[in-house]
């Protein structure tokens, strides 16, 4: 009974050790984080940062938690990060589509916010860099307070809006524009013209894989190669297509375009293929 007691005692002893060891006490990011997402026109705009709280101190002043006239990481922790799936413009400037982190020199009547292609979270990093783009903005005081530092993007329309910064009594904004009728005059160019040459040949793969009217595959893959450079892949069907569909000498004919374009491109298995169709095509043919 003594030795079973003491075997329970070691057992019990490694089971609070292994709970010391795997336990993990969570608390709460004293500057937790936030993703801010906003659809402006046609453009994805994303805001990444963490938020950092007043907690009664001086925020923005020569001696303040954000010093004028010096870099700051515009946040806590890693560098704030801006995301636009559209080229832009932010305060009059072009920014291309991608990720930027961005970093802002405070003043009492004047900021300067400098956008950076993103490479790390490290803010440090990228003082000593140009960057793509420096935007001006002139801060403004109200009465309310904002403890937690905040970003919001309001008065949004089609073209544009504003990417604000509350913390304390201050408040910044930037003028974003975006290119929506750009994109949009693209996008009804592209649908009015008919369909695409991809277009074409996802339609005819789909009608040959399910069976469907070959006539009308052949149709629409003839469309889909019918420009001066067909892929060799796109081609290979067209082979396949003409030869389910009887038409061996076509066939044929695909087949051995499609093998000298795979040449072209080193594509071995293609070259394989096509080859070992021609010998069965032509065999076949040659029986009629």
């Amino acid at each position: 009974m003594k030795k079973v007691s003491l075997m329970l005692g070691a057992m019990l002893l490694i089971s609070c050790f292994a709970l010391d060891l795997n336990g993990q006490i969570q608390t709460p990011a004293a500057s937790p984080s936030a993703e801010l997402k906003q659809t402006v026109g046609l453009t994805d705009v994303t805001i990444v940062y963490s938020r950092p709280s007043a907690k009664g101190r001086t925020l923005f002043a020569a001696d303040g938690l954000a010093p004028f006239d010096k870099p700051w990481r515009l946040g806590a922790n890693a560098a704030t990060k801006f995301s636009f799936s559209e080229d832009v413009k932010i305060g009059g400037q072009k920014l291309k589509a991608g990720d930027y982190a961005v970093l802002a020199t405070p003043g009492a009547s004047e900021w300067k916010f400098m956008f950076y292609t993103y490479e790390t979270g490290n803010w440090g990093s990228y003082i000593d860099k140009a960057p793509a783009a420096t935007v001006t903005a002139r801060p403004e005081s109200w009465d309310y307070n904002v403890e937690t530092m905040l970003f919001a993007i309001n008065d949004v329309t089609a073209n544009g809006a504003s990417i604000q910064l509350f913390w304390g009594k201050t408040a910044v904004s930037l003028a974003l524009e975006v290119n929506t009728d750009e994109q949009v005059m693209s996008s009804i160019n592209k649908v009015m013209s008919g369909p695409s040459e991809n277009d074409y040949y996802n339609a005819a793969v789909y009608y040959h894989d399910s069976g469907k009217d070959l006539n009308k595959a052949m149709e629409w893959i003839d469309k889909a190669t019918a420009g001066g450079e067909p892929r060799f892949w796109q081609v290979r069907r067209k082979a396949l297509i003409y030869a389910d569909a009887g038409k061996t000498e076509e066939a044929i004919k695909a087949a051995k375009q499609s093998m000298e374009l795979a040449e072209k491109a080193g594509n071995e298995e293609y070259v394989r293929m096509n080859k070992k169709s021609i010998e069965e095509w032509t065999a076949k043919k040659m029986k009629k």
